[in-house]
């Protein structure tokens, strides 16, 4: 029972991931079907993490009031209603009508989760929970490939929905599976207090905690859009396919860290796993910055940036009940999924404007500003909390 749980558990992840890669994939159609500037993504992708970011915050009430497998369940809805409506927008302006629901379903789910594999399972699983985050991402360009090469960029959104429909029907059958944990998860209720997000920011290291999610997300999101851009700008000759396939450099760094992260993570601990990852990250912008470095070993140290990555956000969330006590948990939880949620949301956006202004070659140095961020706030906290 325990492990058929955790299979649904897994799934829910995958179905977490399944809707983000779609507007990046089926954007150069959908703008030249709804007849708009390529920029006009951005907009659209805002209003899903603000959404995404609202239902992080509302996450610790629902938390307390609502079982995790509910919220689960109608998270899931709520995705495959906004999936639905993206398939049937016929004008831009309805893409912002449906990216509500989209958003909502996605915090709701990342933040309840989290929160409950950090109160119930090891370290191994919260990695293993993000890596199958990964598999979901990559599932649905495909998809959307197909529905490019066979119909339209709408069947793309529905053929998804529907596979995310199948998902909510494994869900609702789940049910009986969570009765396992229900005892525990009553026990944790009578030793939690009402606490607001305004008494869980008051906890001694967590205002850190949240920057230094702030600046680890920063990085990721800054690699995951830019990165190709850094190529193109910083080394000729390149085709755009291949300019292009170094998008999936720091996705696939950060499968593999968290896969590696998995088998490790019990016997090493979160905080010297997230202090060996960042000393990986740094080799690995080390070998980006190296003078006149081929393309091979450029592309190798943003695999190996991404890897340096993967055990960080995982890792940071496991500890939270560890840290700051199963009281606060849910709260400080959903406090970094918004932070989280900042952090990628804006600070690709303010790269942009600063390699506009000096160039894409500035890109490593503002990766090491969020590193040294991540590793400066994270040890603070350590001391707070010691």
């Amino acid at each position: 029972m325990a492990s058929l749980l955790l299979a649904v558990i897994y799934l829910a992840f995958i179905s977490l991931g399944l809707p983000d890669s779609l507007l990046g994939s089926g954007w150069p159609s959908m703008q030249a079907a709804f007849s708009v500037p390529s920029s006009y993504a951005g907009y659209v992708s805002m209003t899903i993490c603000c959404m995404t970011i609202v239902s992080a915050l509302v996450s610790p009430k629902l938390i307390r009031k609502i079982p995790t497998e509910w919220i689960v369940i109608f998270s899931v809805f709520l995705t495959v209603a906004g999936l639905m409506g993206f398939s049937f927008s016929t004008a831009y302006w309805m893409l912002f009508v449906f990216a509500v629901p989209y958003g909502l379903g996605a915090g709701a789910i990342d933040a309840a989760l989290n929160h409950y594999v950090a109160m119930h399972y090891p370290s191994s699983v919260m990695n293993f929970l993000h890596c199958f985050y990964g598999v979901g991402a990559m599932i649905s360009p495909g998809i959307m490939a197909l529905a490019l090469r066979y119909a339209h960029w709408n069947q793309g959104y529905r053929w998804t929905a529907f596979l995310q429909f199948g998902i909510l029907i494994v869900c609702l059958f789940s049910l009986p599976l969570w009765n396992s944990n229900n005892k525990q998860e009553e026990q944790d209720e009578k030793e939690r207090s009402d606490v607001s997000i305004r008494h869980a920011l008051k906890v001694p290291g967590v205002l850190a905690t949240l920057i230094a999610f702030f600046a680890y997300c920063s990085g990721e999101a800054t690699c995951f859009l830019w990165t190709p851009s850094y190529f193109a700008g910083t080394r000729s000759g390149l085709s755009q396919e291949t300019i292009a396939s170094f998008g999936s450099l720091i996705f696939g760094g950060l499968m593999l860290g968290r896969l590696i992260s998995g088998f490790v993570s019990n016997r090493v601990g979160d905080r010297r796993l997230i202090r060996i990852g960042l000393a990986v990250e740094a080799l690995g912008i080390a070998l980006i910055l190296l003078p006149a470095s081929k393309v091979s070993v450029a592309a190798a140290g943003f695999v190996i940036v991404g890897t340096g990555m993967g055990p960080v956000y995982p890792s940071i969330q496991h500890m939270a009940p560890a840290n700051f006590g199963k009281t606060h948990s849910a709260a400080i939880i959903g406090l970094q999924m918004a932070s989280a949620y900042i952090g990628s949301t804006f600070m690709p956006m303010v790269f942009g404007l600063i390699q506009q202004r000096i160039g894409i070659a500035v890109m490593p140095f503002y990766l090491i500003l969020f590193l040294l961020m991540n590793f400066g706030f994270l040890e603070h906290t350590y001391r707070k909390i010691a």
